[in-house]
């Protein structure tokens, strides 16, 4: 399976728990945060630069590392760019750089993992992970790619590459190239609509 199918399913696949929303659930709403709150948000109708809106939280070392394993996960080949070369790096760096809950608990998850990938890269290679080849950052990561199988020593690990996963795929795939990459046709006028392609409804249950 190429990476451009291998990309689709896993969207599709994310699309799934839509069906359990309002009326079909029976968790309990999620809890507003309480205390004085974390400001006003930002007027989206502006253009920001990097780190305008609030400080940046990646350093150098973690930057690199943000890089390695983005490119590791969605790395360019011969049908279009990877992860880093459309911005990903720098959409999770506003992402955990970001005031609000969501982000404040994925800011400790990743960069408590970045520490972990250090540490496993100096125990096993003598080198920091960003200086790793990508053979030897494989074997590392093929212990955590998969939190099911993940060992219990791992499984904080994994808990950490499942969520940077999606965050680096996410937004691959919401950028201009990536949409392009995927042939995702969406927010322009169409003289008409045909509906889903039937392997993607047969795909969600209701073709």
């Amino acid at each position: 399976m190429d990476r451009r199918t291998s990309l689709k399913w896993m969207l599709s696949a994310a699309a799934l728990p839509l069906a359990h929303l309002a009326g079909c659930s029976s968790e309990p709403p999620p809890r507003l945060p309480s205390g004085v709150g974390y400001g006003t948000d930002p007027d989206l109708l502006k253009a920001y630069g990097p780190g305008s809106v609030w400080p940046l939280t990646l350093d150098e070392r973690q930057r690199r590392i943000a890089t390695a394993l983005c490119d590791l996960i969605v790395p360019a080949d011969d049908d279009g760019p990877g992860a880093v070369a459309v911005g990903v790096v720098a959409f999770i760096n506003e992402w955990v750089s970001a005031p609000y809950p969501r982000q404040v608990a994925d800011r400790k998850l990743i960069l408590d993992g970045f520490d972990w990938l250090d540490a496993q890269a100096r125990q096993r290679f003598s080198r920091s992970f960003a200086g790793l080849s990508e053979s030897q950052r494989r074997a590392i990561c093929d212990d955590i790619c998969y939190q099911p199988k993940a060992r219990a020593e791992f499984k904080p690990a994994a808990e950490f590459f499942a969520r940077y996963r999606d965050l680096t795929i996410g937004g691959f795939c919401t950028s201009p190239q990536g949409r392009r990459y995927l042939g995702y046709i969406g927010n322009v006028p169409l003289v008409s609509f045909d509906g889903p392609p039937p392997e993607v409804l047969k795909l969600v249950g209701v073709g």
